[in-house]
């Protein structure tokens, strides 16, 4: 039987993932289980070293498997790739851990995977997928990118530390997982329409984040473990399922581009979370789904349903309506080569985004 290379798929997942009251003591063993050694960079920025970036130091010296250096970070750049890569070669780091609510993990994961070194996820908040996934966000030029890299060797989500940061965030990676809704329904109609192709078993794991997510709104509450536990299994859950398919479709279309054009246009952007959440709504509704029960949940979470609630006056959301097609012009949407002004105006209206 003749096998076509062409056709195998890699799926890079992390190997071990602690999710949990308190596991961030448990670094040390993890580190000792992936065989771990020799010197530790830590990636992280001014305010998540004092909530955990000095405690993962210091756990990581007293377990005695490692000395470990420290990075802090301000932006998630180019530069700021380029400036972590070269303190762990000055360092000679053999690992990175990225310890943060994003950023940092974005940073260590893309200057990790260009060193060829093996990184370590620690979320100190739960507000986007990034935490698990194989993708980075990174600012190329001025402009917002999704960037390929490797997966984190490990997750470890102390749900204590992850509990305790502003609900805000853990209401924008509610709002994350939900947009996997429109995301899959993209997915399907680029592979209908450009014979993309569609991962079912991708798509199904990404919709299961999502509707958990919604069918358990009501119990989603500020400083409740149980609560950032379950976003945070969620949030895994689409790592693995971008890492299935081998690229973000299973969790990222119309509104995620939406999103970045926010980010490109709005003077004061929300987080990626909340943008992608209210464009899962007027998405849906170019869908001609269900956009009625992707808000109300939204609602129920306490997250954004407005741009008055985003902080960003109308225009700019009915500006961002008019770019988002653009932002990847190779990913096939519903938004297809655009929406003219009117039809962007009524789909934010019907759907209460604007007054």
């Amino acid at each position: 039987m003749t096998i076509n290379k062409n056709s195998a798929k890699w799926m890079q997942l992390p190997r071990d993932v602690l999710v949990g009251h308190g596991v961030l003591e448990e670094i040390g063993d993890v580190c000792r289980d992936l065989k771990l050694k020799g010197n530790a960079l830590i990636v992280t920025g001014s305010t998540t070293k004092n909530i955990a970036g000095k405690r993962v130091g210091n756990l990581l010296e007293s377990a005695g498997c490692c000395s470990a250096e420290t990075v802090l970070t301000c932006k998630a750049t180019k530069e700021e790739v380029e400036k972590v890569m070269e303190k762990a070669l000055e360092v000679e780091a053999t690992f990175l851990l990225g310890v943060g609510s994003g950023r940092s993990i974005d940073l260590a994961k893309l200057a990790s995977t260009r060193l060829e070194l093996p990184f370590i996820s620690v979320p100190t908040a739960a507000s986007h997928d990034g935490i698990a996934s194989s993708r980075a966000s990174i600012v190329d030029n001025g402009i917002s990118t999704s960037a390929q890299a490797q997966a984190p060797i490990a997750v470890i989500a102390d749900t204590e530390i992850i509990s305790a940061a502003p609900f805000r965030f853990l209401a924008a990676g509610c709002g994350d997982i939900i947009s996997n809704y429109t995301a899959v329904l993209d997915w399907e109609f680029a592979s209908r329409l450009r014979n993309e192709y569609f991962g079912a078993y991708a798509a199904a794991l990404s919709r299961m984040a999502a509707r958990v997510i919604i069918d358990c709104a009501d119990s989603i509450k500020p400083e409740h473990e149980t609560s950032a536990r379950l976003v945070v299994k969620a949030l895994v859950s689409n790592g693995v399922a971008m890492s299935i398919a081998g690229s973000s479709r299973p969790a990222s279309g119309s509104e995620h581009m939406f999103s970045h054009a926010l980010d490109k246009i709005a003077p004061k952007p929300a987080l990626h979370g909340e943008q992608c959440g209210v464009g899962t709504i007027m998405m849906m509704y170019l869908h001609g789904g269900n956009w009625q029960e992707i808000r109300e949940a939204l609602k129920k979470i306490g997250a954004p349903v407005t741009a008055e609630e985003l902080g960003i006056e109308d225009k700019y959301i009915i500006e961002a309506l008019l770019h988002a097609h653009s932002i990847r012009p190779e990913r096939y949407t519903i938004l297809g080569s655009g929406l003219n002004p009117s039809a962007a105006e009524k789909v934010a209206r019907i759907t209460k985004v604007i007054n």
